[in-house]
């Protein structure tokens, strides 16, 4: 059944705005009447297809849910669907519930197309910017075992894993970033305004000045006439970097030398593998068949070095070999996925050790990635200030030798 968007005025005049579900506009207005509503607009948000004028202006322009949005709505349908409501009846609630106009839309739209009969997975699958192939894979994986509430709560712990990893990385690079920031824009500043000021006060002077200060005027001159050259031949060196990893076999070769930088390529290594274990440990609890699920796994790598790594295990378990093996002769992969993958496959319990194998491979991303920005804001901080001192020497030794003089 269709589901409209309306706007109607009650009996004290006062507006009303909703989502309800009607085979017709005609007949949604009036259910609008009987319940002494007048309406003043009611709009299709879609029908049974997934077209509809009121979806497209819904979903037109960016995407509803964000991450950390779309764990916390998971988990709210979970919840509902584990305490015995049934789906539709859920998608109400979370209709009737959404703040954002956006979100109850689509929500109805989804609760329009249970309602027409189509599986949840379905319903989902018609709006691929908010649900990805992996999250519609799950849920009708869920759909078909019977298990939909319990797969959605393994969905929602997903969700909120990434995306604590996600923030916790971010975090960490977040102050040495600001740091670096901050001591570019001092160092400019003081290079491009203050030292050509001491130039200026000394430029009559017949006296040599010493070494750092010249040096420190050379950079400065260097800066101010060269500066916004330099800045638009590093723009033009972004774009074109960013154009050049566009070239699949040049973006898996970048790719594979990230992997193999002393700090980084561990941390890009350990995520990578974290996320993979962590999906296809989910898929395959939820009954995806290995193969499909380790294909959906695969998809999920950022770096096309290990994806290409993934694939070429997923053709060694198409031709029989056991998944530890196929990930152990993957040397980018590291070695602790395959042992647990190993213990999975001999005691029968894959999915539970490829997740033990995830959250280690995680926590060790995270304990890894704030030891580094320990150690990098102090460094970056004596860095800082020795670039300081050093420009503010130049400026000072100047005035220290004239006073000198005097004296």
């Amino acid at each position: 059944m269709p589901a409209y968007q309306f706007e109607a005025l009650d009996a004290e005049g006062n507006s009303r705005k909703g989502v309800m579900d009607a085979d017709s506009a005609k007949s949604a207005r009036s259910q609008l009447r009987a319940q002494a509503l007048v309406p003043i607009a009611v709009d299709a948000v879609t029908n049974a297809d997934g077209s509809g004028r009121g979806l497209h202006m819904t979903l037109f322009g960016g995407h509803v849910f964000n991450a950390t949005t779309l764990a916390v709505w998971t988990r709210q349908v979970a919840g509902l669907v584990a305490a015995g409501l049934p789906l539709e009846r859920a998608l109400t609630a979370l209709a009737d519930e959404a703040e954002d106009d956006k979100q109850r839309n689509l929500v109805a739209a989804l609760r329009a197309e249970v309602n027409a009969g189509s599986s949840f997975a379905k319903a989902l699958a018609q709006h691929p910017k908010e649900f990805d192939d992996i999250y519609c894979a799950v849920i009708g994986a869920g759909e078909t075992s019977g298990n939909l509430g319990l797969v959605l709560e393994k969905l929602a712990d997903d969700l909120e894993e990434r995306q604590n990893l996600r923030s916790k990385l971010i975090g960490a690079a977040l102050y040495p970033a600001i740091v670096t920031l901050v001591a570019i824009v001092i160092v400019l500043f003081l290079v491009g305004y203050v030292v050509p000021q001491v130039a200026n006060v000394f430029a009559g002077s017949k006296r040599a000045l010493p070494l750092l200060t010249q040096a420190m005027m050379g950079i400065s001159a260097f800066v101010r006439g060269y500066g916004w050259w330099m800045l638009a031949a590093l723009l033009v060196l972004g774009v074109g970097a960013v154009y050049v990893r566009r070239i699949p076999h040049i973006r898996l070769q970048i790719d594979a030398a990230f992997l193999n930088l002393p700090v980084i390529g561990r941390l890009a290594r350990g995520y990578n593998a974290a996320r993979f274990a962590s999906t296809l440990a989910m898929l395959a609890a939820a009954g995806v068949p290995i193969l499909k699920a380790l294909q959906a796994a695969a998809d999920t790598l950022n770096n096309r070095s290990l994806r290409a790594d993934a694939q070429d295990a997923i053709v060694l378990v198409r031709e029989g070999a056991p998944l530890a093996n196929a990930l152990a002769q993957k040397k980018r992969f590291p070695g602790l996925l395959s042992m647990f993958a190993r213990l999975g496959e001999q005691t029968g319990t894959l999915p539970v050790m490829l997740q033990r194998a995830a959250t280690q491979l995680s926590t060790e991303v995270q304990r890894r990635a704030i030891a580094l920005a320990t150690i990098l804001e102090p460094l970056l901080i004596v860095a800082m200030g020795v670039v300081v001192m050093l420009i503010v020497l130049a400026v000072l030794l100047p005035i220290i030798q004239l006073n000198q003089l005097v004296k």
